[in-house]
């Protein structure tokens, strides 16, 4: 949520968000309701205001034309504050759709084509050989199971088996492992949160129609940053706490909508998946907030070189990135079989956008109350991340090498084709 007297102040700033952002919102109007709201809180206040001098000033029993007055005042009073709440819930429902200004740096486009590279990192790897997409590899190592799978759970269904089990267990545990070193808190997190966290952290309303919601007002999460953003929801923290740093594992689960007809083969684009996400919370200071960004996206670069995979850092532009995010980065890995580099990683950051609407703060060291701000990546997630490995790793012989790292996790260093 933005800060309502900003919005008062410079809507301006707001409406060029909502268009850079390729949204539609009447900023003009949400000031209307804003306005209106204003003008029935002072008429409830000098209601409340009269009345309460009317009661001082009665002295002995009251008269019969003071207890009408004070009935009509308590009518008045009445229907004003039901109108007051009806405006107020009218006003925030409107503040919720109000999207995050881009930082400066943001390039400004339309959609992915606006996207700029920052880097890139890592060697190609050439093949003597045509190399093969992951699920072709995957099969050929007896892995997964699309077509049983399939049959009992529907399309974008897989099931790991036998040594990729392993192999992804081992990617999730090697990046866990990594941002404990880094100094951050292992979390498990709910898998299904009240909706009041998914608004909270922005997923709701704009990525409602891509989340599963269940039978008694839930909604199963997409990553562990909702859980991990909102632990302190409703709290007041010290500044002398802060940074906050969380690392949180669990599965993640989206309908995927608008992705019919896209990546339809093996398991890049799934319905459920599981993830490792890194999260910090920090003092208001947008400097130190980006320097925290750029560390944030460091630490997923160092896990994809330790994993010896080439990538590149992408900037995304204000129209691919998400309505709450102030700057955002995505990391690409390559995959051979596709000749392209597919996403892997997101880094984000907010500012006290997510913090405004979960109600999270801290004391500064001054006494002053300030919002948090709000920081996320993904570290590791499987099974895209499974997949890259499998392409930039498989052997002429259908072996699949096990990348260094990961070798005290897997007991072994290659994979062995199945022998039918």
């Amino acid at each position: 949520m933005i800060d309502l007297k900003q919005l008062r102040q410079n809507p301006e700033i707001f409406e060029k968000a909502v268009r850079e952002k390729q949204l539609t919102l009447d900023i003009s109007h949400i000031l209307e309701i804003d306005a209106k709201q204003q003008e029935l809180a002072r008429s409830v206040q000098a209601i409340r205001e009269e009345r309460n001098a009317r009661t001082s000033g009665v002295k002995g029993k009251p008269t019969d034309e003071q207890i009408a007055k004070g009935k009509e005042l308590r009518e008045r009073l009445e229907k004003e504050e039901a109108a007051l709440r009806a405006v107020e819930e009218e006003l925030k429902e409107w503040l919720y759709k109000i999207p995050n200004p881009p930082a400066s740096d943001v390039p400004v486009g339309k959609d992915e084509s606006g996207n700029v590279e920052v880097r890139k990192s890592g060697t190609i790897p050439t093949f003597p050989f045509i190399p093969k997409p992951h699920e072709e590899v995957a099969l050929g190592v007896d892995g997964v199971d699309f077509e049983r799978a399939v049959k009992m759970a529907g399309r974008r269904a897989y099931m790991l088996k036998n040594d990729l089990v392993l192999l992804e267990q081992a990617i999730l545990r090697f990046a866990l492992d990594y941002k404990i070193e880094k100094g951050f808190t292992p979390m498990t997190v709910p898998w299904m949160v009240n909706e009041e966290a998914m608004w909270g952290t922005g997923y709701f309303p704009w990525g409602k129609e891509d989340h599963y919601s269940t039978q008694d007002g839930q909604a199963l999460i997409g990553t562990a940053e909702v859980a991990l953003t909102a632990y302190y929801q409703g709290e007041i923290l010290e500044e002398k706490d802060l940074p906050i740093k969380m690392v949180g594992i669990s599965p993640c689960f989206r309908r995927e909508v608008g992705s019919y007809g896209k990546d339809t083969k093996g398991f890049v684009r799934v319905h459920q998946f599981n993830k490792v996400e890194q999260v910090v919370l920090t003092i208001a200071d947008e400097d130190e907030t980006r320097i925290w960004h750029e560390k944030m996206l460091g630490y997923s670069e160092e896990i994809l070189q330790q994993l010896g995979l080439a990538y590149r850092v992408l900037l995304m532009c204000t129209g691919d990135m998400g309505a709450g995010q102030r700057k955002k980065y995505d990391i690409e890995t390559w995959f051979p079989s596709q000749n392209a580099y597919r996403e892997t990683h997101s880094a984000s950051y907010f500012n006290d956008f997510q913090a405004r609407r979960l109600n999270m703060r801290y004391r500064s060291k001054d006494g002053s109350i300030k919002y948090v701000y709000t920081l996320n990546n993904t570290v590791a997630a499987t099974p895209r991340l499974l997949a890259a490995i499998l392409e930039n790793y498989q052997q002429e012989d259908g072996s699949i090498k096990v990348p260094q790292v990961l070798e005290k996790y897997m007991g072994k260093s290659i994979i062995q084709p199945h022998s039918i």
